[in-house]
């Protein structure tokens, strides 16, 4: 199946554009087989290609002569970029040519050109960035990382469906526990919206397990975890920064005493487990969930692994259908909603 899957790689939006683009591309073509379309300068991309081995690789280029760059408003890059490398990505998942698209590039304009190009998926109105974060027994999806940061009641309970669906889709959880993130896990905290989502979600059908702390995105208590952009933006570069801080304060430790290295040499095995455990780079993107496509946003700082595991998980993204269940879930939820206004009740997600 994956072999009918093409992803478009937005090669010129990272901080290291577009050589580590193009390394990760031809990785994840070359293990998994995956055919990639390069998109970008097609000059500086074949130059790059021309340093790696891509013979029987289903590798193909297509030019885009403009960049988005990261200072760069989301809705000047749509209107006044139309040949960016994001915009072509996208427009060839719109002719059918790609299916999925990957980018390290500005966060904004990639959800924007996702929206104006694939449009949303019936019954959502703001698609969020789901980022996954390690926990002490797997993983932990933190939804919405940046994309929404004025967000209203009903936005966060699609934001909990769609985490929901995701998660028990790619990430295996059966039932996956879903949790609204507020200052503390009494009913009695929060803040307005949190309080009116708290009231939506009690009613859905999801495994709703209520109001959750920051120390549970990383404990294994909860799967998905739910919150407005503003919010989660704060919660990913705290965590980012946190664990960059921790793996060379480690670094500065070991590297001490010779007592101290000769315990980093015996521990080694462990503190490599534990670097892979939360490097981003494992993670590979976050896929932009409500787009009536696909679409992995990945770091600016991404580096050649976290380009090839996104390109992975964007093909897994497609193979699982999805966007498929979500519309499925989705007329189920606006079928219940009109029963209740129908029935002049409040409609459960209508806040």
């Amino acid at each position: 199946m994956k072999g009918k899957i093409t992803v478009a790689v937005d090669v010129m939006g990272g901080d290291n554009a577009p050589a580590v683009e193009v390394a990760g591309a031809v990785a994840a073509c070359r293990r998994w087989g995956i055919p990639v379309v390069l998109v970008g300068d097609s000059d500086r991309i074949a130059q790059e290609l021309s340093s790696h081995a891509t013979d029987g690789l289903s590798i193909t280029i297509q030019h885009a002569s403009e960049v988005v760059g990261m200072h760069d408003s989301a809705s000047d890059a749509i209107r006044k970029k139309k040949d960016s490398s994001i915009r072509v990505a996208f427009e060839l998942v719109k002719r059918g040519e790609a299916q999925a698209v990957v980018s390290a590039g500005n966060s904004g304009a990639t959800m924007a050109a996702g929206m104006f190009i694939l449009k949303r998926i019936p019954g959502i109105e703001r698609p969020a960035i789901a980022a996954i974060m390690p926990n002490l027994v797997n993983e932990t999806m933190v939804l919405d990382a940046g994309g929404n940061v004025d967000c209203r009641p009903r936005h966060l309970s699609r934001f909990a469906l769609m985490g929901a669906v995701y998660s028990k889709l790619v990430l295996g959880k059966e039932d996956p526990r879903v949790g609204l993130l507020s200052n503390g896990e009494e009913e009695s905290k929060g803040n307005e919206l949190t309080r009116e989502a708290h009231t939506l979600l009690t009613r859905s059908d999801i495994n709703y397990v209520g109001y959750v702390e920051g120390r549970d995105i990383y404990n294994g208590s909860v799967d998905v975890v739910v919150c407005d952009g503003f919010v989660g933006n704060v919660v990913l570069k705290t965590s980012e920064g946190l664990a960059e801080a921790l793996a060379t304060m480690l670094r500065q430790e070991m590297s001490g005493s010779l007592l101290a290295k000769l315990g980093y040499l015996l521990a080694r095995p462990a503190f490599r487990r534990f670097r892979k455990k939360i490097d981003y780079a494992e993670y590979g993107g976050a896929p932009l969930l409500g787009v009536a496509g696909t679409g992995m946003i990945c770091h600016g700082g991404s580096n050649e692994k976290a380009i090839m595991n996104a390109v992975k998980l964007a093909a897994d993204y497609v193979e699982k259908n999805v966007n498929q269940t979500l519309e499925e879930a989705l007329s189920v939820v606006t079928a219940s909603e009109q029963s209740a206004m129908d029935d002049g009740q409040p409609a459960i997600n209508g806040a």
